[in-house]
């Protein structure tokens, strides 16, 4: 289990999902996720088949957060030129966070 921090505080337990088949199913199946996932190598995520909207945020290859949104069930966040990983977490969970476009993050495990 990894810890996803900002500014060296702990934001989250993180998921991290580097291969194919765990970044294909991302959270894809849960009832709920009470940290959030990091999708590695990847610049868009769809929500088809989630049982709960979900917070995505966007991330560079360094962890700087380029974008997030909302993302509704049965929906699709269209890739970003820019991203390299995508961050996932229940919905609501950002703006507990107050994660926004610029934040460096950082994974400690």
């Amino acid at each position: 289990m990894a810890w996803l921090l900002r500014d060296g505080q702990v934001l989250a337990s993180l998921d991290v999902a580097s291969g194919f088949w765990a970044r294909s199913r991302g959270l894809v199946g849960r009832r709920n996720c009470d940290g959030a996932m990091l999708l590695r190598h990847t610049k868009g995520v769809h929500s088809v088949g989630m049982r709960f909207a979900m917070d995505v945020a966007f991330l560079d290859r360094d962890l700087v957060v380029i974008a997030v949104r909302r993302l509704r069930r049965y929906s699709i966040a269209w890739p970003r030129w820019r991203a390299r990983n995508v961050l996932e977490a229940e919905a609501g969970a950002f703006e507990r966070w107050e994660l926004k476009p610029g934040d460096q993050l950082e994974i400690k495990e």
